[in-house]
């Protein structure tokens, strides 16, 4: 049901968390090496070939959770209870997914030595959990009209 507000809210939050994939996401600045942080770790970035230097899996599982979950929340139109508390969780992810960015930026700030900045994806997952109270709003609406219809049968 792509014709209804809360399905392009939803697939809206959920390119936008996908992004985050694409994304230098934080840059540290040490008195040797220049580091960036992706999806998939810390990686060095002055030379030719990046050098892994720390990694971020639970951050990338986080990440994948909450676009996979996205993705099948848009599916579950005809179930929208079930839809809403998806929508709640994911809420949860996206929440986590900032705070597993900052984690990442503190500790590997720690590791290397070095300064971190923010790049502008940092408030990715902030938009998209916008949308997706913006789409639980819909959902609820939706949920409370189908359920007045049934009243007046």
């Amino acid at each position: 049901m792509l014709q209804r507000k809360q399905t392009i809210y939803l697939l809206v939050a959920t390119l936008v968390t996908g992004s985050l994939f694409f994304q230098k996401l934080v840059s540290f600045i040490s008195s040797t090496n220049l580091y960036i942080m992706k999806f998939n770790g810390i990686f060095t970035a002055k030379t030719d070939n990046p050098e892994l230097t720390m990694s971020t899996l639970a951050f990338t599982i986080l990440l994948g959770l909450s676009v996979a979950m996205g993705l099948v929340t848009v599916f579950l139109f005809k179930k929208r209870m079930i839809q809403i508390r998806l929508c709640a969780l994911n809420i949860g992810l996206m929440l986590g997914i900032t705070g597993m960015i900052y984690y990442f930026a503190k500790t590997g700030a720690r590791e290397l030595a070095a300064e971190y900045t923010f790049h502008f994806p940092i408030v990715l997952p902030l938009i998209a959990i916008i949308l997706t109270v913006m789409a639980i709003k819909a959902i609820g609406r939706d949920e409370a009209l189908i359920r007045s219809m049934d009243r007046i049968r």
